[in-house]
Formats: C-alpha cells, sequence, structure tokens
C-alpha cells in the first residue's frame, strides 16, 4: 500500500497542479503592518486581546480517520508502518486489496448538523472553535483546488464541511478557526522533498503554502492551529513568509493567531501563542501567551468505536484543569472527535453541556480574567486565583469537611468583601495574623450548592 513517488508520479502531479509551485510566492507581503518575515518581527506583534478574553475553546478533530475509528486518527500511519493491532483489525474487517483511500466514500456525514454543533458548542461555554481543515491523512473538508480528489466536496460527503461549520459557528458570536496539518504522510512531493534531505520544496509550494492561503482568503479564519511540522525546520516550510503576509495583509491580518507549530524548531519558541506539546500543563505561570490543547477521549483525538467510559474525562477533572490552566494564563481547548456519520456522541455531548452548567455560575471567574501575583494558595492545596481589574477569585476544588476555609495568599483590609458565586446568602470570615482569612462557607446541603465540581470565592478590597 506504499505510494511510490516515482519521476511519473511526480510528472503527473506537477502537471495537475498546473505550475503551482509560484502560487504562494504570488502572495507577498505588502508591509501595511510592517512585519518582515524574520521570527523577531512576528513576535513582536501583539496578541488579539479576543484569545486572552475568551480562554475556553472546543477542537474537532474529523476527516476519515473518523472512519475506521479504531485506535486514533494515526490509523493510516499505524496501517502503513504495520502496527499488530491495526494490520489485524484490517485483515479481519476488509477485503484483500482495500487501500485507505477506499475509506474516503465512507465518511459519509450524513447525520452532520453543523447548527446542532454549533448550539452544544455555545452552550458549553467555549468562546472559540478550532476545527480540522486537513490533518496528517491529507484529505480537505474543504473543496480545495489542491486536494485533487481527496476532499471533501469531491469525494464522502459531497460539502462544504469547513464553509457550513464556520457559517454556524458564527451565527452564535463564537470565533471560528482552522487546525491545519504542514505535513501529509504518504503525499508523493512531501516524500520526494524528504528523500531529497528537504533540499527541494515541491510540496511546499505546490501543496501546503497554497492550501494555507486559499483557506485564510475563502473562509477567514480567526485561529490558524498549524500541526504536522516535527520532520524539519520552518525554512523549509516557508513559515515566516506566510506569516509575514497574515499579519499584514491578509483579510484577517488585524484579528488572527496562531500557535508556535511552524518547525521543528520553534515549538515553545516562537508564535502567538504556544501550545508546545499535547496537553502541555506547565502548572505555573506563564510569561507568553500558552494553551493546553486535550482531548475529552484520553486515548485518542478521533473517534472511536471502542471507546469506555473509563476513558473519558470525567467534568470535574476537566474543570479542574480548565481551571490551572487559567490561573496560570493559559487557555483551555477541548476536544471531541465526531463519528463519520457526524454525530457527537451523547457522553461527549453531555459533558460539553455540564461544563456549560458550570461556566454560566462561574464563567466570571474565568473568561477575561488575567493571573493574579499568585496562582495557587499558600495554604490550602486545590485553590487556583484569578483576577479581573480590582476582583480576585479563589476557584477551590474541594469542599472543606468543616465548611470552614483558610486561604493564606489574599490580604485582607478594612474594606474586603467576600462572596460565593452562584449564593446570595451573605459570607462570613476572619483575617488570620500575619495574612490571610478563615471563612464561613454556607453549610448547605447537595442540591442547593451552586456548582457541584468546583466554586467560586469573589473578593474585593483585598492584596
Amino acid at each position: 500500500m506504499k505510494i511510490a513517488a516515482s519521476p511519473g508520479a511526480l510528472a503527473v502531479l506537477l502537471s495537475l497542479t498546473g505550475g503551482l509551485f509560484d502560487v504562494a510566492r504570488t502572495h507577498k507581503s505588502h508591509p501595511s503592518n510592517g512585519y518582515t518575515p524574520d521570527w523577531k518581527s512576528l513576535d513582536a506583534r501583539p496578541l488579539p486581546a479576543w484569545f486572552d478574553e475568551a480562554k475556553f475553546g472546543i477542537f474537532i478533530h474529523w476527516g476519515v480517520f473518523s472512519v475506521p475509528s479504531f485506535e486514533n486518527e494515526w490509523f493510516w500511519y499505524n496501517w502503513h508502518e504495520k502496527h499488530n493491532s491495526t494490520v489485524n483489525f484490517m485483515k479481519k474487517n476488509y477485503p484483500p486489496g482495500f487501500t485507505y483511500a477506499d475509506f474516503g466514500p465512507m465518511f459519509t456525514a450524513e447525520f452532520f448538523d453543523p447548527h446542532h454543533w454549533a448550539n452544544v458548542f455555545q452552550l458549553s461555554g467555549a468562546k472559540y472553535v478550532v476545527f480540522t481543515s486537513k490533518h496528517h491523512e491529507g484529505f480537505t473538508n474543504w473543496g480545495s483546488k489542491y486536494s485533487w480528489n481527496w476532499n471533501s466536496v469531491e469525494v464522502g460527503p459531497h460539502q462544504d464541511i469547513v464553509a457550513e461549520l464556520a457559517d454556524a459557528v458564527r451565527s452564535k458570536k463564537l470565533h471560528f478557526g482552522l487546525y491545519h496539518s504542514l505535513l501529509e504522510w504518504y503525499h508523493p512531493l512531501y516524500l520526494k522533498d524528504k528523500e531529497n534531505g528537504f533540499k527541494t520544496q515541491y510540496f511546499v509550494f505546490s501543496k501546503a503554502m497554497p492550501e494555507l492561503y486559499e483557506l485564510v482568503i475563502k473562509y477567514k479564519p480567526e485561529v490558524i492551529w498549524s500541526d504536522g511540522d516535527w520532520e524539519v525546520e520552518d525554512t523549509y516550510w516557508n513559515a515566516t513568509d506566510f506569516l509575514a503576509w497574515l499579519y499584514n495583509s491578509s483579510p484577517v491580518k488585524d484579528i488572527v493567531v496562531v500557535n508556535d507549530r511552524w518547525g521543528s524548531n520553534i515549538r515553545c519558541k516562537h508564535g502567538g501563542f504556544f501550545n508546545c506539546d499535547d496537553k502541555f500543563s506547565p502548572g505555573t505561570l506563564q510569561f507568553h501567551k500558552w494553551e493546553m490543547c486535550t482531548s475529552i477521549d484520553t486515548h485518542s483525538w478521533g473517534y472511536r468505536r471502542t471507546i469506555k467510559a473509563a476513558e473519558l474525562q470525567s467534568v470535574k477533572t476537566i474543570i479542574n484543569e480548565l481551571v490551572k490552566t487559567v490561573s496560570c494564563g493559559g487557555n483551555y481547548l477541548l476536544n471531541i472527535g465526531p463519528t463519520k456519520e457526524g454525530t457527537i456522541i451523547p457522553a461527549f455531548e453531555k459533558t460539553l453541556l455540564d461544563i456549560g452548567t458550570w461556566l454560566d455560575v462561574n464563567g466570571e471567574a474565568i473568561y477575561a480574567t488575567k493571573p493574579w501575583r499568585a496562582q495557587n494558595d499558600t495554604v490550602t492545596p486545590n485553590v487556583w486565583y484569578t483576577s479581573k481589574n480590582n476582583t480576585v477569585y479563589a476557584i477551590f476544588l474541594k469542599w472543606p469537611m468543616s465548611s470552614s476555609l483558610e486561604l493564606g495568599a489574599p490580604i485582607t483590609s478594612l474594606k474586603t468583601e467576600v462572596s460565593l458565586l452562584g449564593f446570595e446568602g451573605s459570607i462570613t470570615w476572619k483575617p488570620v495574623d500575619p495574612q490571610g482569612l478563615i471563612i464561613s462557607l454556607p453549610l448547605l446541603t447537595v442540591n442547593l450548592l451552586p456548582s457541584t465540581e468546583a466554586w467560586v470565592l469573589k473578593f474585593t478590597g483585598v492584596q
């Protein structure tokens, strides 16, 4: 099943792309914003404020890998590299001669309802959505003219999924972003560049970069979440030229944000915000904007038919991670993998709705907040702080058995006031020498608690 990068195949591909090596080069950067194609200049661009204020987003992994939906979204790679479990799965369930491309028409999406998806995302409390426009398999979820016969308009759903979802998400007043993989595992031009030690850029100028320009111009994403960067440095990808155009001349030049996956030498060093690695969670304040991406399914980003309840993150765990991430200056991007038919399974949907219920009560302590001078408490563990203007929020993840909570970080004054979000009654407290306070929490039955996963104390008049 290996795709050979023969001279004949390369000639055919180059003729099909119609001399597209110059396409990416034609999008020259006009310095209306003054950014030049180097990291020093690009890193000086201020991050658009909406991204830091949003805090919580939804990640969606959906593609042809959702058809076999076995183990994870790297199915083709695992099969090609002869991982035993994947090879045995194919032998047991598919006839000899079946290829990965044969899964394409089976990506049917007959129950895809972008407005239902968008409604669920809005109810989850998320403020932005990042959708997989193309994963490492190369299949594009829009009718890309650079992905002939391997896109969702010509194969499978026969729909421009990116366009439909973008419209639905934006109708809910959410920000819409796109994930895009730079590499494609088995594209002949990429394999040829790799064979040449990445000293040629056939794939970059005929496929990867033209696609990115196409996505930006056609769909105007507010996030470009790059991936597939790890095999070669940023100069091969021509990343800085693209980003200079994006920041200077593109239709989203003043609102777009990008991550740090633009080459094997770039992660956690350059970019609008840092992902570093999947599920990156430093646990301490970071001085460059960052984002933790994680998945409800702890074993996969794409949908798995063999998923078990014990392999799902609980709502409590997710909220704990969200709180910790925001306290340390990050955003939290939570992934779901829809089925090949286009449904979000009930377990994922319920998790998202439960997160939204918590944020309905406590979102004041999350959205548009800033890290406080202390991230977690000095006396009681599992207490994380955020702030907004002159207000401080203490988010505690465990309700104390005694209903008495001591906090060591706040410095109280005669003007200090304390309240519990979602509770209308008054909260009493007393200062502790030399610093801190003891709070008497209300004695409430479970059904009267404002939340069940974590709770927020709101402080004014503290330092």
